[in-house]
């Protein structure tokens, strides 16, 4: 009785809006419980005006806090089938397992090595138009680099290199049987590869009635540290030394190689130079951690060491990402006030740090949350996760290496020695030259390099020749066009077009070009290629076309999903929820998480003079020589957006 009145009360509150609501949510709004479908009026009234971003900070965190909490309840899908009644005693696993498995009490094998990949939106079958239009026409046409555009001081390429050492963390596919791709006589021309040949992704049957088929993740999407670590026993059991808890790393702080010169670290397919420093900042990080342990806690043996240091590190790493890398990917007071939110609460460090968690995920954060929340979902990363980290853009043509051998120039800036093209950096022949560079003088001069913007025809030309990795790092004897593999990789997917993929967000889809960009060129070369088809357009284009927020390095579109998400990989595990305290992590190792702010904390533990003499930027992740970032007086809750 009572869900027929509120079934009657929520059509009699939302009849009269239907025409304010955009028709294609009509639908999704008539699923919603009452109070969502008034939350949802609230978000969509706002999206119409197109004004959340520049809302006053306590606002615009009230926008997201509402429309994260209706992604949290229409946006997660299962897929696969979920065991039931099974649960272990977390206490029987204090610790992180090489494969993911035995985090969820309730689901041990959930967000482990071979499990599936969720979904955000429905999957959308493309199998009769995987080729429409052409995936080679496609990258030729309106992603591959004209001319390189960067991001200005914003974004260096130690942020570059970050995300592929996060994605090596939590993502990707089990592989099938070889394909082949032919450039059409149209493109042939502009394509380095006439054709080329890769391996499907492998659909697997889920036996589950609603998605029927998904596909596998051979990393654990856990933020367990698996680009250190490995993502399965085997892995980890190379990186260790079993000796104080500490992994193998060379005396010059670069990673161990094996005989035929393949780098030893937790995940080394395709992967350059900039990532295998990145691993070998962090393998320093977990010894250190070792080393502090030892000294505090001497009877604790090679195992005891090695859990609660990769448990430190992990969390190191994930603090990082949130309140670093992301507040200047994200370069807004907003997103600023929400990423700290994130980890500390509305209330804020000071207080989270003298009075411990308090209150909810709101005032007190995700990280110490008195248990997980995985929303009724067993956790895992999306199809559409995967779609919107498609970054590759961010990548130049050239390293350039600087002299740190002299005194600092104006703003700490060394000078420029040479440029390397970025193909030398990659696999075994990039570990060799990383050797000859040192890793000291790669830090550095990544970090006075700005990375390249994601946008229309930046899509680096090298990586249309690319030599690309077995899963044990080897080359493959077949070269790929990357820009074109991921415009099939989505629809081979089934992750929906860019249209669909906003309506599933509950976001405004286009009607037509114009409602994506503003740039003329842009719009003739997506009607040349997609007519006057909105519907067409593939993910990977719409995020790079479509007109970016002030100080967003990526679309409103993929933040969305980084919206969801960032704060899903927090709340629902237990090691940054439950477990997050001195028990599990020992109180020293608890405290060098708490006391660390920043990458900045992080090279200054084991370089103490290179952010000293070379870097000026407040943040490791921007431009080195660029100006730290000006005091702000009025509180950072009550700023409004310029």
């Amino acid at each position: 009785m009572a869900s027929i009145i509120m079934s009657s009360l929520k059509t009699l509150v939302t009849a009269p809006l239907h025409h304010f609501i955009h028709k294609d949510f009509h639908e999704a709004v008539s699923k919603m419980t009452l109070i969502d479908a008034f939350l949802f009026l609230i978000v969509h009234s706002v999206d119409k005006l197109g004004i959340w971003h520049r809302l006053p900070v306590f606002l615009g965190l009230i926008y997201l806090a509402i429309r994260r909490h209706l992604h949290q309840e229409y946006n997660l899908f299962n897929v696969g089938r979920t065991p039931v009644g099974v649960r272990f005693n977390p206490a029987d696993f204090p610790f992180r397992t090489a494969d993911g498995k035995f985090n969820d009490p309730f689901n041990e094998g959930a967000g482990s090595q071979g499990s599936f990949f969720g979904r955000n939106v429905l999957p959308v079958d493309q199998k009769d138009k995987l080729l429409k239009p052409d995936p080679m026409v496609v990258a030729t046409k309106l992603l591959a680099r004209k001319t390189y555009q960067d991001t200005g001081k914003q974004f260096n390429m130690i942020a570059a290199s970050w995300i592929q050492f996060m994605i090596h963390d939590w993502i990707d596919h089990l592989e099938d049987t070889k394909l082949k791709l032919s450039a059409p006589r149209e493109v042939a021309s502009k394509c380095p590869l006439s054709s080329f040949r890769f391996f499907k992704t492998k659909e697997v049957p889920t036996g589950f009635y609603d998605i029927k088929s998904g596909a596998l993740n051979i990393r654990t999407p856990w933020w367990d540290g698996s680009a250190v670590y490995g993502s399965n026993a085997e892995v980890l059991k190379k990186v260790r030394t079993f000796k104080d808890g500490k992994l193998k790393i060379a005396k010059d702080d670069l990673l161990l190689h094996d005989q035929d010169g393949t780098a030893i670290a937790g995940d080394i397919r395709n992967s350059w130079a900039g990532v295998s420093t990145l691993q070998s900042l962090f393998i320093q990080e977990h010894n250190g951690v070792c080393d502090a342990l030892k000294k505090e806690y001497p009877h604790l043996d090679d195992e005891d060491l090695y859990r609660h240091a990769r448990l430190v590190t992990s969390a190191v790493i994930a603090k990082v990402h949130t309140i670093d890398w992301t507040v200047e990917l994200l370069k807004t007071d907003t997103l600023l006030a929400g990423m700290r939110a994130n980890w500390y609460g509305l209330l804020g460090k000071k207080f989270k740090d003298t009075f411990g968690h308090v209150g909810g995920a709101i005032l007190g954060g995700f990280v110490g949350m008195k248990k997980p929340e995985n929303h009724g979902v067993p956790y895992s990363l999306t199809e559409e996760f995967v779609s919107v980290y498609r970054m590759h853009s961010l990548m130049p043509d050239t390293l350039q290496l600087r002299d740190i051998s002299v005194s600092p120039g104006s703003n700490k800036s060394p000078p420029l020695i040479k440029e390397i093209p970025l193909p030398n950096l990659i696999g075994q022949k990039g570990e060799k030259t990383l050797a000859d560079i040192g890793i000291e003088r790669q830090i550095v001069s990544m970090g006075h390099q700005a990375c390249g913007a994601l946008e229309l025809w930046n899509y680096p030309m090298w990586l249309r020749d690319l030599v690309p990795h077995d899963v044990d790092g080897k080359d493959r004897p077949d070269r790929v066009d990357l820009p074109a593999l991921e415009v099939y990789r989505d629809r081979e997917r089934k992750v929906a077009r860019y249209n669909e993929f906003r309506r599933g967000l509950l976001l405004i889809p286009i009607s037509k070009w114009n409602d994506l960009t503003d740039d003329e060129e842009a719009i003739q070369a997506l009607e040349d290629v997609y007519g006057d088809d909105v519907e067409e357009l593939d993910l990977l284009v719409g995020l790079m076309a479509e007109k970016k927020i002030k100080g967003f390095a990526i679309s409103e579109t993929a933040f969305i999903i980084f919206l969801l998400m960032a704060s899903r990989r927090l709340e629902a595990d237990r090691f940054f929820t439950s477990n997050f305290n001195e028990e599990t992590y020992t109180k020293k190792g608890f405290e060098w998480v708490n006391k660390t702010e920043s990458l900045k904390d992080v090279i200054d533990r084991h370089y103490p003079e290179m952010t000293h003499k070379w870097m000026n930027s407040s943040s490791a992740f921007s431009v080195w020589d660029s100006a730290p970032n000006a005091h702000n007086p009025i509180p950072l809750y009550l700023r409004v957006p310029h």
